[in-house]
């Protein structure tokens, strides 16, 4: 009885931690190279693009201000869109 207690903790504790770490987006606005590349989908290059532009352009309004960046298409931020955010309170 005690081990399926513990069982059942654990799972629910690693549920839990997986769900939060599931919520966590990437804001473009604000983004390292590095937290770009953390985005499954994204390479060094698409990173790099996504830093020039916004360097040289300001922040993205919204999400789909992402594909005026070379590399990035509509079919593409569609696939990506539910890891990214360009607030930082999504």
């Amino acid at each position: 009885m005690f081990k399926k207690g513990i069982l059942s903790l654990f799972i629910a504790l690693f549920l839990f931690t997986g769900l939060a770490f599931a919520a966590d987006k990437v804001n473009v606005n604000t983004a390292s190279l590095e937290q770009l590349q953390s985005v499954k989908g994204f390479g060094t290059a698409t990173a790099k693009a996504i830093i020039e532009f916004r360097d040289e352009h300001g922040s993205f309004e919204t999400l789909d201000d992402l594909v005026l960046v070379k590399g990035i298409g509509s079919k593409k931020l569609e696939k990506l869109s539910d890891q990214l955010s360009v607030t930082e309170s999504e």
